[in-house]
């Protein structure tokens, strides 16, 4: 998905609707700054703002996502063009924060182990001994939640009873037993509980 010509497009259909980026921005309740973002293909509208800027632009999501006007014996085509982008770049988005979420758990142990080390072997006041510890202790716990977090809402989870794949609750990965990124959960669809693998695709 070229970005770059979305951004020239919106920024077209902006002038042709005698908006400016200010204009637009107030119509969907943001900043002039992420409308000039776009049209200089520095970034893309989030997907809950896209029905409202097509809306206000007077063109179609698969318009936009093509970043030109589209003829109507080529709509279905274009469609089916951007669906399957969107799809390539949803899996890679989550394919980059799986690796984000092994950074964070790793550099999260790490610091709970290196403070837990120091306070147990260095020469120092008992306070500051208890404050390493706890210190270790709250960066190892925000670093779990992130990465646990992560793990949820990235990809998806693979029943592995009728292979349902579905984006589970937080609570249900956080307190699921586990190996690796493979989960013992309830499906919501055939509610048996079996080991449910991370999967990027649907």
């Amino acid at each position: 998905m070229d970005q770059i010509k979305i951004g020239k497009f919106i920024a077209e259909c902006r002038k042709k609707k005698n908006m400016t980026q200010a204009t637009l921005a107030e119509k969907l309740n943001i900043t002039d700054r992420a409308i000039s973002k776009w049209e200089t293909g520095k970034g893309m509208p989030d997907s809950s703002i896209m029905l409202e800027l097509c809306k206000e632009l007077n063109i179609s999501v698969n318009e936009l996502l093509s970043g030109e006007m589209i003829e109507m014996n080529n709509y279905d085509r274009k469609a089916e063009e951007n669906l399957i982008e969107l799809k390539k770049q949803k899996e890679e988005s989550d394919k980059n924060m799986l690796k984000l979420e092994m950074s964070i758990g790793y550099i999260s142990s790490i610091a709970f182990l290196v403070l837990v080390f120091v306070a147990s072997f260095v020469e120092m006041y008992s306070i500051i001994r208890i404050m390493l510890i706890i210190l270790g202790s709250i960066i190892f716990s925000i670093g779990v939640a992130n990465a646990i977090k992560i793990e949820q809402t990235a990809g998806y989870y693979e029943c592995g009873k009728c292979h349902y794949k579905y984006i589970p609750l937080y609570k249900s990965v956080l307190f699921s037993m586990h190996y690796g990124r493979t989960r013992y959960m309830k499906c919501p669809k055939c509610n048996e509980k079996s080991w449910n693998k991370k999967v990027l695709t649907k």
